[in-house]
């Protein structure tokens, strides 16, 4: 049993942001707030997700990413998060799991994921 004004307040939380609908496989870009000193400024992170977890308020996924000197770099994000300004769906991707875990070991054209056309 919740407590009834925890309740209303991330369903408030929830109504005010609007979210695309997205799952494991798909391509996104994920324009997120940073701080620095005083100044505010938006920093794209393009990649995959390869998992989505949690419910209500608490809900987040992970983003995965060939960074510089092909190493792998992976970002936790909340979805209701102030920080995230936007989310973009870029590519649809057709895969039969929830978390792609697997993707870490793989590298190349072998860590590519078929588009839904």
């Amino acid at each position: 049993m919740r407590n009834k004004y925890i309740e209303a307040y991330e369903n408030a939380q929830i109504q005010e942001k609007a979210i695309p609908e997205f799952r494991a496989g798909d391509t996104l870009r994920v324009a997120v707030k940073i701080k620095e000193g005083d100044k505010q400024r938006i920093q794209n992170f393009e990649g995959i997700c390869i998992a989505r977890r949690g419910s209500g308020t608490g809900e987040t996924f992970i983003i995965r990413k060939i960074g510089a000197n092909s190493v792998g770099v992976e970002r936790i994000f909340p979805i209701y998060s102030d920080s995230i300004e936007s989310i973009t769906v870029i590519r649809r991707g057709r895969v039969r799991r929830a978390k792609l875990f697997y993707l870490r070991d793989l590298r190349g054209k072998a860590a590519r994921i078929k588009e839904i056309k």
